[in-house]
């Protein structure tokens, strides 16, 4: 009879057990420095993206799977990058170009090896994506604080034209990086308690939201803000957790309207906000205009079906577009724009289908769903196609999906068999009491 005591095969005893344990927590500790060095994003290539070949290493060190649910995530993206291997076509030899068609196929194979690390629901992993996220944050939000306040000498290294880019190139990268974090905390305090550490993190990364100064992050906020809370009262298991929502969101909403008044009562940060939050600038309208540029956009992609290529746009009228679905059809061709436009849609259709399903992870798995909305809205006036944040985004929900769906049919199941297990008694009860004899006789 086997030992009730011994470990199974997968998991041996002594140092083999150890040895096994070994690639997972090497793994998890690559996971945890790859997220954290994510808000390095001043210089090209970051030690964020060499690390990221780190994990996927690691990934298939501890023996990863890659779940055969993910084939359409792994379609799409391979469908997009064989559009920008044909645009290459339009632009020759060029070594700028290509680097840009290459750190395409570098974000793909992220957004992969992310999906594959959490499509097995693993908390102990959300956890580390989690804290990491959140450390990123606060010190790419500390350097804007540096940055903006002139707290230390050249500390206008992390300024862009008076705004906040702390350690990103643009303040219209750094402000929506910061929105995940504000999720992962704000559904933590709606749906658990609020908890000082969780709001005083969320006051700071608020603040340096705000100090971006960028309108198209300020959307994406209030555009993931409104979502995760749809989502989270639609998840609600009852009208006390739906009141208690509705509540928190009140108080939070006042709490950040008391921080706005805060932060524009200070004179550098008033001047900035008031030329800011004008719904329309100088530079959006008129001969040269955003809207202008997008028109100039539509009338090359009609007349490029394989590409202009990589930054051919911009060379030819000396302006960017500033829309990420332009983009797509303007660099990598009708068939590249497409699988792109295809990848965001099915991503935003894939997630909603699983992400009201009770799992443990439901709440990380809105944050993170609710900041992929938001920044697909964002992408109407950003061109958000290399942002490592949204690569990142777009592998969770696919693994988290994965995660769901499995959780979903593994709970079917036991419930099936629990179900047979507790009817099987009455049914011998039940029977015929010939029935019975014959059946014995037959043993």
């Amino acid at each position: 009879m086997r030992d009730a005591w011994a470990l199974p095969a997968a998991y041996p005893a002594g140092e083999d057990r150890r040895a096994a344990a070994l690639p997972q927590r090497l793994l998890n500790f690559i996971l945890f420095i790859t997220v954290l060095t994510s808000f390095v994003a001043f210089i090209e290539p970051s030690p964020h993206d060499a690390l990221v070949v780190g994990l996927l290493i690691a990934g298939v060190a501890a023996r990863v799977k890659f779940d055969r649910k993910l084939t359409p995530l792994l379609l799409l993206l391979i469908a997009w990058l064989i559009g920008g291997f044909m645009s290459l076509v339009q632009v020759g030899d060029e070594m700028k170009p290509v680097q840009y068609v290459a750190t395409s196929f570098y974000l793909c194979v992220a957004a992969l090896t992310f999906a594959s690390l959490v499509d097995d629901g693993d908390l102990a992993r959300l956890a580390i994506v989690r804290r990491a996220y959140v450390i990123a944050a606060l010190l790419a939000t500390a350097a804007g604080y540096i940055g903006f306040f002139h707290l230390t000498p050249h500390s206008d290294l992390f300024l862009l034209n008076d705004r906040v880019s702390a350690t990103f190139k643009d303040p219209n990268v750094y402000g929506p990086f910061l929105i995940f974090p504000l999720m992962l905390l704000m559904t933590e305090m709606l749906t658990r308690g609020v908890k000082l550490v969780n709001l005083g993190v969320a006051v700071l990364l608020l603040g340096g939201l705000l100090l971006s100064f960028s309108r198209g992050a300020w959307l994406h906020f209030v555009v993931t803000a409104i979502a995760a809370i749809a989502l989270l009262l639609a998840a609600a298991p009852d009208r006390r957790m739906r009141g208690r929502i509705i509540l928190l969101g009140v108080i939070a909403a006042a709490g950040m309207a008391l921080l706005l008044v805060a932060l524009v009562s200070i004179d550098s940060v008033h001047d900035m906000f008031i030329e800011r939050a004008k719904a329309i600038q100088p530079y959006d309208v008129g001969p040269g205009g955003r809207f202008w540029e997008q028109r100039l956009a539509l009338n090359a992609i009609l007349d490029h079906p394989n590409g202009m290529g990589p930054f051919e746009f911009f060379r030819i009228f000396g302006v960017q577009q500033h829309n990420v679905y332009m983009q797509g059809f303007l660099v990598y061709g009708w068939f590249g724009g497409a699988a792109y436009l295809a990848l965001v849609l099915v991503t935003v259709a894939t997630g909603l289908r699983v992400v009201l399903v009770q799992t443990p992870w439901q709440t990380f798995f809105i944050a993170a769903y609710a900041t992929f909305v938001g920044e697909a809205v964002e992408g109407l006036i950003v061109d958000t196609d290399h942002w490592r944040h949204f690569f990142l985004l777009l592998g969770l929900i696919w693994g988290l999906s994965v995660a769901t769906i499995n959780f979903y049919r593994r709970s079917a199941a036991a419930t099936d068999s629990g179900e047979a297990a507790a009817a099987a008694p009455a049914r011998a009860r039940m029977r015929p009491p010939r029935a019975s004899l014959s059946a014995t006789a037959v043993r």
